[in-house]
């Protein structure tokens, strides 16, 4: 199920989908996550909010990368992935936007169920 997130201080939608979802799963204010974020972002010589950038914060933080699986490549969407991942904290990337779910409950500033996801971060260790 969609919940309305938007933990941005000044309550603006201004792109920053990678800060809210990392607040979210990290459980962590908005501001901590835009300075882990631009700071990594420093290092790297990449973007705050790309990809590599904002993976790299979750992986410091005992996350891992995986593939949604390709079984149906259009037509998995949040929502499946709600249903069948019911339990843990999830960071899902889907074409240039990111979102939280945690306990099956998507978190964004927008209904992305619909979306398709092409990746995902956990905590938890998949063999």
């Amino acid at each position: 199920m969609w919940v309305k997130y938007n933990p941005n201080p000044a309550g603006r939608q201004v792109g920053d989908c990678a800060v809210r979802a990392l607040t979210k799963a990290l459980n962590i204010d908005w501001e901590t996550a835009y300075t882990l974020m631009s700071n990594n972002g420093f290092n790297m010589c990449d973007m705050p909010s790309s990809d590599g950038v904002w993976g790299a914060v979750l992986r410091q933080h005992g996350f891992y990368r995986y593939a949604v699986s390709n079984g149906c490549p259009y037509c998995y969407t949040v929502t499946d992935f709600c249903r069948d991942n019911p339990k843990g904290t999830y960071v899902l990337a889907f074409g240039g936007h990111c979102a939280a779910v945690i306990d099956g409950d998507l978190y964004d500033s927008w209904d992305s169920s619909n979306e398709v996801p092409q990746f995902y971060w956990t905590k938890e260790l998949k063999k």
